[in-house]
């Protein structure tokens, strides 16, 4: 098999589609979802900064930056992120009317997809490494020396290299998900809003529910847990936690599984612009 032939080729769509990714008019709202929690974030400290005391401690920050993790990046900005850059690597070019190109080309459309893949993956981890690295960061810098210490010689920066391996496994998964949701539907915005419902709900649903989600094992590989007080606390229910030596590679496994679905599809994809 041609491997390097195939190598060069999914590299030379995915610099292609990279350049579409970040260049679009279409990614504009993206751009604002990955900005917004660092506005939060960089105001907080801001405040923080002008008062005569500190009105939360580092661990309290550090909490707060873990409820925006959960309940904002995870649940909205890098799934709103995920579903538009990977449901539009092929919705985008059919109502553009220039998907024949890429089928005319010598180009197996398996290599196609992995090229389009790879070019989200790149756009998507790009974005929301920077927005999560940029938020964790900035939100407790108003302590100075104290913040650095925390971050260098306490647990700071193992808590930061897994908010970024979670980041990263999220954009894996969620955009495994939405590509092949961009192949099948031809408004792929209902099967999304569907699986936000599903993903939403997650933390109510019996554990073995919960397991069929990929907020569950995100959940369980993120650094610091957000307990649910008040009246939602008696409805969560509390699902064991899945270890990291199951929850990094069954995340990888199911995404591959999906793409491989995805490859199947993009085989019998038929494009017609009479739609």
């Amino acid at each position: 098999m041609p491997w390097g032939l195939w190598a060069r080729q999914v590299g030379s769509v995915a610099r292609l589609e990279v350049k579409k990714s970040f260049l679009s008019k279409r990614a504009l709202w993206i751009y604002l979802l990955a900005l917004l929690p660092i506005i939060l974030t960089v105001g907080h400290s801001l405040v923080e900064s002008y008062r005569s005391r500190p009105g939360c401690s580092i661990p309290e920050d550090t909490m707060i930056f873990a409820g925006i993790f959960q309940f904002f990046y995870l649940r909205l900005g890098i799934y709103f992120g995920c579903v538009g850059i990977f449901t539009n690597l092929f919705r985008a070019e059919i109502l553009e009317r220039t998907m024949h190109y890429y089928f005319l080309a010598p180009l197996r459309r398996d290599v196609l997809m992995v090229g389009k893949y790879v070019s989200g993956m790149i756009a998507a981890v790009v974005l929301f490494t920077i927005s999560v690295a940029a938020s964790f960061l900035t939100i407790a810098m108003h302590f100075g020396e104290e913040w650095r210490t925390w971050l260098f010689q306490s647990a700071g920066m193992n808590q930061f290299i897994w908010y970024l391996v979670v980041t990263v496994l999220a954009c894996v998964g969620y955009g495994a998900v939405f590509l092949i949701a961009g192949l099948i539907f031809r408004n792929p915005m209902i099967p999304a809003a569907i699986f936000m419902v599903w993903e939403g709900i997650n933390g109510f649903l019996p554990a073995f529910l919960q397991k069929l989600s990929v907020t569950f094992y995100l959940k369980s590989l993120s650094p610091v847990q957000v307990p649910v007080e008040g009246p939602l606390a008696l409805l969560v229910q509390n699902a064991e936690p899945t270890p990291a030596w199951l929850a990094i590679p069954g995340l990888l496994l199911v995404s591959g599984a999906i793409l491989f679905l995805a490859a199947r599809r993009v085989q019998r994809l038929e494009v017609s612009y009479t739609e």
